[in-house]
C-alpha cells in the first residue's frame, strides 16, 4: 500500500472496518477465529471464580438490568450487552490463558469477544456476523497497538488502551456504522483509553479493570456514535491524541499496514502456560535444555534467562510475589514450575506457586538482556537460556517460536484439550455442557443465530 496522504490514517482505518465483509475474509482466517473464540470462552469459564472478577461482576449486577439479551456465561444470568461485556472481559483475563499478538503486545480475545458477543447476542445476529464483526477488532487493534509502539507498552497495558478501539470497531461492525460514524467511535474509545503497569508492584487487581473498562468503553463509544454522537476524528495519530500523550516511536505508516490482504488476526498466539508471555519463550528454552541434556530439577542450580527489555520493564518490578496471579508474573517462579512439573498450568500454580521448593528456585533465576532477542521483539519472541548444574557443568538452549505461536500453533485437539482444563478448573459446565459448547464453537460460522452457550 502506498504512503497515506497526512492525516487520513484514522479514517482509513475506520473505512476499513466498517466496511468489511464476510466475504472479504478468508476461510482460513475465519477457521481461526472459531479457534480463537472456543480459547476465549475457556479463558472466561476458568477465572469466573477469581475474587477480582467475582467482585466486578457483583458491581455489574448491582448496576444492570436484572434480564437482557446477553448471556453472563460465569453465573448462567442474562443482562445487558454493557454489564455482560464487563464481566466476560474480566473474567477472561484472569487466568493469564488468553491469547496475544506478538508484534503489538496486545491480548485481543479479552476486550474483543465480549462486547461482540453480548451484542450479537441481543440483536439476534449469525454466527458468521459475530466473526466478521471480531476480525474487524483483531485488525483494528492489533495495528493501534503496533502503531503506539515498544515506549507505549513500557507504562501502559496496550490490552486496556489499544483495546479500547479494538472494542469499538467490533460492535460498530454489529451496530451497523458507516465509516464516518465508525470514526467517531474511534474518538470516543481513544479518549477513554487507559491502563498503566504499576499495579504489579503492588499486586494490585487493576489488570481485570483494564479490560473490563476497555471493553465497555468501546461499546459505548460505538453505541453512542450510532446516536451521532461525535469525537476526535485524528484520536490516533493527531497533535494531542493518543500517540502524542502515550508514545514517542508511533508509526502511523502502521495503522493502514496491508489492510484487507494482511490478516493480523491470523497472527495470533495462544498461550500454553499459565503465566505472562513473557515468562513463555524463557519456559521452553528450559524444557528444551532439560530435555536435550537430561537434567532434572534437582540437578539445576542456577538459570540465566537472556530477555528482551519488554520482558525486564514488565516482569523485573516482581521480585518477591505476593499472590498466584503476581507470581504469573515472576520469571523464576514460572521456571520453576516448569523444571519441576514440566508446565506452568493453573493447577500447578494454585498448588505450588510460593512452597519452599518454587521460592528456593526463584532465587536462582535472573533476567539478562539480550542484544539479539531484543532486536527481534516484539515481531518474534526468541527464548535463551543458560543454565548451571549443581555440578558445574553449563548448558544452553534457545527457542525461536514458543509453543502456541502461529508457527508452532495449538491444533484444534490441543485447544480442546485446553478447554475441558480450563472449564474443569473453573468448575464451570459438566461434560455434557462441554461438548455441547465446542460443537457450537467449530460450527460457529454456520450458526444463523448466536446462541446462549449455557443454559
Amino acid at each position: 500500500m502506498s504512503a497515506s496522504r497526512e492525516g487520513d490514517f484514522s479514517p482509513r482505518l475506520a473505512a476499513f472496518a466498517a466496511g468489511l465483509r464476510s466475504q472479504d475474509i478468508p476461510a482460513p482466517v475465519l477457521r481461526r477465529a472459531e479457534d480463537l473464540f472456543i480459547d476465549w470462552l475457556a479463558s472466561v469459564l476458568a477465572g469466573r471464580e477469581g475474587r477480582p472478577v467475582q467482585a466486578i461482576e457483583r458491581f455489574a449486577r448491582s448496576m444492570a438490568p436484572a434480564a437482557g439479551g446477553a448471556e453472563v456465561m460465569t453465573s448462567r444470568c442474562s443482562t445487558s450487552p454493557y454489564f455482560a461485556a464487563m464481566i466476560h472481559a474480566a473474567a477472561s483475563h484472569y487466568v493469564e490463558q488468553d491469547d496475544v499478538h506478538n508484534g503489538s503486545v496486545f491480548h485481543p480475545a479479552t476486550v474483543i469477544f465480549p462486547p461482540a458477543l453480548a451484542l450479537a447476542q441481543q440483536l439476534g445476529k449469525s454466527g458468521r456476523d459475530l466473526l466478521t464483526a471480531v476480525v474487524a477488532g483483531y485488525e483494528v487493534g492489533i495495528r493501534v497497538g503496533e502503531f503506539l509502539g515498544r515506549s507505549h507498552y513500557r507504562i501502559f497495558h496496550t490490552t486496556g488502551t489499544a483495546g479500547a478501539l479494538g472494542a469499538a470497531a467490533a460492535s460498530g461492525m454489529l451496530l451497523g456504522l458507516d465509516a464516518e460514524q465508525m470514526l467517531h467511535a474511534f474518538g470516543s474509545a481513544g479518549t477513554q483509553a487507559a491502563g498503566l503497569w504499576e499495579f504489579l508492584r503492588d499486586a494490585a487487581d487493576s489488570k481485570q479493570l483494564h479490560t473490563a473498562r476497555a471493553a465497555c468503553n468501546g461499546l459505548t463509544a460505538a453505541a453512542l456514535a450510532a446516536e451521532g454522537f461525535t469525537g476526535a476524528r485524528h484520536i490516533l495519530e493527531g497533535p494531542q491524541g493518543m500517540a502524542a500523550g502515550m508514545s514517542s516511536d508511533a508509526d502511523p505508516e502502521k495503522l493502514i499496514d496491508r489492510l484487507g490482504s494482511r490478516w493480523a488476526l491470523a497472527e495470533t498466539s495462544f498461550k500454553y502456560h499459565a503465566s505472562c508471555r513473557h515468562t513463555h519463550p524463557a519456559a521452553d528454552a528450559l524444557l528444551q535444555a532439560m530435555q536435550a541434556n537430561g537434567l532434572r530439577y534437582e540437578d539445576i542450580a542456577a538459570v540465566t534467562a537472556r530477555v528482551h527489555k519488554g520482558a525486564i520493564d514488565v516482569l523485573g518490578p516482581v521480585t518477591d510475589p505476593k499472590t498466584v496471579h503476581q507470581a504469573k508474573f515472576s520469571m523464576g517462579t514460572v521456571l520453576g514450575l516448569v523444571a519441576r512439573h514440566g508446565y506452568a498450568g493453573l493447577t500447578e500454580f494454585e498448588q505450588y506457586w510460593n512452597d519452599a521448593e518454587t521460592a528456593r528456585f526463584r532465587e536462582c533465576v535472573r533476567m539478562e538482556l539480550d542484544a539479539e532477542v531484543d532486536g527481534a521483539y516484539p515481531a518474534r519472541w526468541i527464548g535463551k537460556v543458560v543454565v548451571s548444574t549443581r555440578n558445574g557443568q553449563v548448558f544452553s538452549a534457545r527457542v525461536d517460536e514458543p509453543k502456541g505461536d502461529p508457527g508452532n500453533t495449538l491444533t484444534r485437539p490441543e485447544l480442546e484439550d485446553k478447554f475441558h482444563r480450563l472449564v474443569q478448573f473453573g468448575r464451570a459446565a459438566d461434560e455434557n455442557e462441554v461438548r455441547r459448547m465446542i460443537e457450537l464453537c467449530w460450527g460457529l460460522a454456520e450458526l444463523a443465530r448466536v446462541p446462549r452457550f449455557l443454559a
